[in-house]
C-alpha cells in the first residue's frame, strides 16, 4: 500500500497518520477552512486498475453515503468526500476514545455499561435501518466509546443501500466471522436484521467476556454460527438477569423472523434492562414483564440455517481468511429457566432450511 507524499488533501493539511487497514490510510488532518481537526480516510484510486479498481472506488463512494446520509448521535458524522488526483479521500468527525474491541480485552463489562453500549449501538442501527442503509459488520473494532458513556458506529465500508450502484454477487460473505448471522455465513441475502443479530453477538461477548461462538479454525466457527447455540449468559456469568438472557436470545435467534423485528424495539429493551439493574432487585418482576411483552412461545427457537443454493464455501473461506486478522434468587432463577426454555424448545427438532428471498 502506498502512503501519501503530500501535505494536503483539498483544504485538509494532514498532520499524522492514525491507522491503516486493507484498503486505505486514516490520517489526521485539520480543515483549514473551518479549523477544526477531523479524520480523514483514504484510498489510493490510480487510473488504469480495471474493474477491481473501480468496484473499490464505488464502495469508497457508497461508505460516504452510507454513514452521510444519517444525522445520528450514535452515528460517526462524515463532513466530506472528495478526490485529490488518485486519492479519494472522506472527511469525518474525529473520535477520541477506545474502540469496544480494545475494551474487551480487559474481561467482561460491567453489565450496566454494556446495556448503556448496546442501547446506543441499536438507537444508531435504528436510524440508519430507516434510511435503508445495512451496516452488515456490526462488531467491537466499528464501536467506539467516547467520554461520558458516549457511543459512536463507524466504518460503513461494506453497507448496502437500497439504492445502491454497488452489488454484491449472490452468496458472497461480507462481515467479520465471529459477528456474522447465519444468512451471511450461509450466503443468503440478507437485510437489517443481520445487523440485529450482530448486535446480539456483540452484546453478549460484552456481558460474558467470550464470544458467543468459536471454533478452532473458521470452519468450525461458521458451523457452530449456522447450528450452535451459545451458552445461556446467566450460565457463563451468573448474576445476568433473565430480562437481559432473553433480550440476547431474542436478537440472536437464527430464524430472522423471530428476532427483533426493529433495532429500536431492542434499544428500547435494552433501557428497561438498564434501568433495573441501576435500581437494583426487582428484577424478577421485569423479567416476566419482557418475557410476556416479547411473546416469547416456543415457536420462538433455534433453526439451524444451511447455505444458500450455489454458495462457494472455498471462494468465502479464502476471502474471510485474507480479511481475518452471584447467587440468584429463586424467583429469578424460575424466569430464567422458563425464558431459555421457551426460547429453545425446539432446537432439537434438527436442521430446518429457511429460505431467503
Amino acid at each position: 500500500m502506498m502512503t501519501a507524499t503530500f501535505t494536503h488533501l483539498g483544504r485538509y493539511r494532514l498532520l499524522r497518520e492514525l491507522g491503516r487497514g486493507a484498503m486505505g490510510v486514516v490520517f489526521l488532518a485539520e480543515d483549514e477552512s473551518l479549523q477544526r481537526q477531523v479524520a480523514i480516510k483514504t484510498l489510493l484510486v490510480p487510473g488504469k486498475e480495471g474493474a477491481d479498481g473501480e468496484h473499490r472506488e464505488a464502495r469508497f463512494r457508497q461508505e460516504a453515503k452510507a454513514a452521510g446520509g444519517l444525522n445520528h448521535p450514535n452515528v460517526v458524522t462524515i463532513h466530506d468526500l472528495g478526490r485529490e488526483g488518485d486519492w479519494l479521500y472522506i472527511a469525518m468527525e474525529l473520535l477520541q476514545g477506545v474502540e469496544l474491541r480494545d475494551r474487551l480485552l480487559q474481561g467482561p463489562i460491567a453489565l450496566e455499561e454494556a446495556l448503556h453500549i448496546a442501547a446506543q449501538v441499536a438507537s444508531g442501527l435504528a436510524a440508519a435501518h430507516a434510511r435503508g442503509v445495512v451496516h452488515r459488520d456490526v462488531k467491537p473494532g466499528n464501536i467506539m466509546l467516547l467520554a461520558g458513556g458516549h457511543v459512536k458506529i463507524m466504518d460503513f465500508g461494506i453497507a448496502r443501500m437500497q439504492t445502491s450502484d454497488v452489488r454484491t454477487v449472490s452468496g458472497t460473505m461480507m462481515g467479520s466471522p465471529k459477528y456474522m448471522s447465519p444468512e451471511q455465513v450461509g450466503g443468503h441475502s440478507i437485510d437489517h436484521r443481520s445487523d440485529i443479530f450482530s448486535l446480539g453477538s456483540v452484546l453478549y461477548e460484552m456481558v460474558v467476556g467470550a464470544p458467543a461462538f468459536a471454533g478452532s479454525n473458521i470452519g468450525q466457527l461458521l458451523t457452530a454460527i449456522l447450528h450452535s447455540t451459545p451458552l445461556p449468559a446467566g450460565q457463563a456469568r451468573p448474576g445476568v438477569p433473565a430480562s437481559v438472557e432473553l433480550v440476547i436470545a431474542r436478537a440472536m435467534q437464527k430464524n430472522p423472523q423471530q428476532r427483533y423485528q426493529d433495532a429500536a424495539e431492542m434499544a428500547q429493551d435494552l433501557v428497561q434492562c438498564r434501568n433495573a439493574v441501576l435500581r437494583g432487585g426487582g428484577a424478577a418482576a421485569m423479567d416476566i414483564d419482557l418475557l410476556i411483552a416479547s411473546g416469547a412461545h416456543p415457536a420462538r427457537a433455534q433453526w439451524s440455517l444451511i447455505p444458500a443454493p450455489g454458495f462457494d464455501a472455498s471462494a468465502a473461506l479464502k476471502g474471510l481468511l485474507a480479511g481475518t486478522g452471584a447467587a440468584e434468587s429463586a424467583a429469578t432463577g424460575l424466569v430464567r429457566r422458563v425464558a431459555w426454555l421457551l426460547a429453545y424448545a425446539a432446537a432439537a427438532a434438527g436442521a430446518i432450511a429457511i429460505a431467503f428471498h
